[in-house]
């Protein structure tokens, strides 16, 4: 890290990958100071515990006395107050990814994480699998794993492990967030359309992809899921060794076994060249969660992790809060959080919680909340999605004052396919009506999992309260309500 201690101001400080980073460089000795909309957890938490307290709005004379640098979130817009103050007064900016490169990543060996889905599971678990085998990592995760103690770290090791992100990095700074990472070990999880907002088409979508497969060094090494068909198509632009990974036959990395799964996770068995065929045992599920395990044991046997110590360490994995996250359970019902928004998302977790939970009535509440969910791009994609469920129940569409009526996801459509389909699907006309609406609805054994990037007006934490009402001799206490 750079030794002189700088003044440093985040505008949007609150962002999944603005929060950590400003933690990140106060740990270094820095003066991090910054503004956002109010927050909430866990980002609001993670600054809290580091000593940050942001500034609620934007405002110019937040920049008083002048800061040194000032980091720009890619939430925000050129027309933000404070981003015209920093124009007008000449201070000098730059982005997250770009300040992450220049104070962290230009002495270490970036292990990059990137893929349209699956990003922060499995960077979560290789930081993790790092962690426990002695390597001493750095990493800075969007999200909050559950076996550390915090999603950030600069690490005395070599190795960094960071999610990349193909959203541009700040609105003076178009390009992708991981273009500035410099992986020298690229995990690639999947590539498929997303970011409408963004990117106009898939093939835009998959070009930014190719400019990270194009920029690994030759003596890199791509780790890539080959059960990916985006993947496959732009794999061989890599400089690099390449090593594919998946459930797929035609994988270098793949099960010897089927996959096993029940109610504790999943397991995989797996042909090591150094001891012969090996269980990896991870206590999460579904099939895009094995996929996930594959790349991390590639990427870690690659960089020289004893297998027996990166099986023992993916066994003790705890997971990543709001990823398929059991916050409590209250008259037998289990109320499920997750992040899942794209409809790939939305059908691999009701996989995995079928698995997790068979012979369970499974209930999903989906908000439209993104940008692109928000658009009738994906309409066939989450009807099909949804078919994974046993009840829907949809939300207003989030963004869809910023659309055309034509353009805005159809959900009274999608409810009325479900239903036709037998899957009994309806509409709310806000969160409060469906914290009024589900506990009445919901009985003993059902599994209620809701499903957002964002907040959604705090609805399962409200719905889980609700059920305990209900159910007040009937509570189970679960990790996440210990904390």
């Amino acid at each position: 890290m750079q030794k002189t201690a700088l003044d440093i101001h985040f505008i949007a400080i609150g962002g999944t990958g603005m929060a950590p980073l400003a933690c990140l460089l106060k740990a270094a000795g820095h003066r991090v100071r910054g503004s956002d909309a109010p927050l909430y957890p866990p980002m609001s938490t993670l600054l809290e515990n580091a000593g940050i307290e942001p500034l609620v709005g934007f405002d110019p004379s937040h920049l008083e006395p002048a800061p040194d640098l000032v980091v720009v979130g890619n939430a925000v817009p050129r027309t933000n107050a404070e981003a015209l103050a920093v124009e007008e007064r000449g201070l000098y900016r730059i982005s997250m990814p770009q300040a992450l490169a220049r104070f962290v990543l230009h002495d270490k060996r970036p292990l990059v994480v990137a893929g349209t889905h699956g990003k922060t599971t499995t960077s979560s678990l290789a930081a993790w699998v790092w962690h426990d085998c002695g390597q001493k990592p750095g990493f800075l995760i969007g999200g909050i794993p559950r076996n550390l103690v915090t999603s950030f770290r600069h690490g005395d090791g070599p190795r960094f492990v960071i999610e990349g992100d193909e959203y541009n990095a700040a609105y003076f700074d178009r390009g992708p967030k991981f273009l500035h990472y410099g992986a020298e070990t690229l995990i690639l999880t999947n590539v498929e359309y997303d970011h409408a907002d963004l990117y106009a088409n898939p093939e835009a979508a998959s070009a930014a992809f190719e400019k990270l497969l194009d920029g690994l060094p030759e003596t890199g090494l791509l780790v890539a899921c080959g059960d990916s068909p985006g993947v496959r198509r732009i794999a061989d632009r890599a400089p690099c060794r390449t090593v594919f990974y998946g459930l797929a036959e035609n994988n270098d990395v793949k099960p010897i076994q089927p996959l096993r799964q029940d109610s504790t996770g999943l397991t995989l068995t797996v042909d090591d060249s150094e001891c012969g065929p090996i269980d990896i045992f991870l206590p999460m599920q579904g099939a895009h969660n094995a996929a996930n395990a594959l790349g991390v044991w590639t990427a870690a046997r690659a960089d020289g992790l004893p297998p027996d110590a990166v099986a023992a360490a993916m066994k003790r994995f705890e997971g990543v809060k709001r990823r398929a996250e059991l916050l409590g359970t209250a008259g037998g019902i289990a109320v499920v959080d997750d992040f899942a928004h794209h409809p790939t998302e939305v059908a691999a977790t009701l996989e995995g919680l079928r698995a997790r939970f068979a012979g369970r009535r499974l209930v999903v509440v989906f908000e439209p909340r993104s940008l692109t969910a928000s658009q009738n791009i994906f309409y066939d994609e989450y009807r099909q999605a949804f078919l994974g469920a046993d009840e829907v129940l949809l939300a207003p569409v989030f963004h869809a004052g910023r659309f055309p009526p034509d353009e805005c996801l159809d959900v009274a459509g999608i409810a009325e396919s479900l239903s036709s389909a037998g899957v009994p699907a309806s509409l709310a006309e806000s969160v409060d009506q469906l914290v009024e609406r589900l506990p009445k609805r919901l009985q003993p054994n059902d599994v209620v999992v809701t499903m957002s990037p964002g907040n959604f007006d705090s609805l399962p934490h409200r719905l889980l309260a609700a059920l305990k009402a209900r159910f007040p001799d009937r509570l189970e206490t679960t990790a996440a309500e210990q904390g």
